[in-house]
């Protein structure tokens, strides 16, 4: 799956995962990007059940929290129709966005542009094989909200970056 690099450990699937906000004065896309949809059949800190649609693929996507950076995730093709069926009657708001990727150094960086309810708002994530492995800073980095659970896409799909008071 592209969606994310899934690490194997200990015959559980683990993604360990850095977030940073992007500086959208600086970075442009280099490709066309893919457009991502995307609804939560389930939300909470400890465990989330995501849906999604990403060209004509489809997914679940089951993440239960270990700490900050670091979750099991388990993800599955499902049929499109099916994606489909369960965005429209079951998933209740929806995030969408466009995914680009950029190679700095060693490092595959997942850039989301979001639309919608998330407009203005620019995430750039890296997956990483463990919680201190060291990664070049491309210039167009932000700030990290790793740690900041309003950027978590399951929390944008409930509370959109449009509405926030504070940023």
């Amino acid at each position: 799956m592209r969606s994310g690099e899934i690490i194997e450990n200990e015959n559980m699937a683990t993604e360990i995962e850095r977030k940073f906000l992007v500086r959208s004065d600086i970075w442009r896309p280099t490709d066309t990007g893919t457009r991502i949809r995307q609804g939560y059949l389930r939300a909470d800190d400890r465990c989330t059940v995501r849906v999604r649609v990403a060209d004509r693929h489809a997914s679940i996507t089951i993440k239960a929290s270990q700490t900050a950076l670091t979750r099991h995730e388990f993800e599955y093709k499902i049929p499109r129709g099916d994606a489909e069926a369960l965005l429209a009657q079951l998933c209740g708001p929806l995030v969408e966005k466009t995914r680009y990727r950029e190679t700095v150094q060693s490092h595959v960086w997942e850039i989301d542009i979001f639309h919608g309810a998330n407009e203005g708002l620019a995430i750039a994530e890296l997956e990483m094989a463990s919680e201190t492995e060291a990664f070049a800073s491309p210039p167009w980095l932000g700030a990290e909200v790793s740690d900041d659970p309003r950027y978590y896409n399951s929390n944008l799909a409930k509370v959109p970056y449009t509405r926030w008071t504070a940023r």
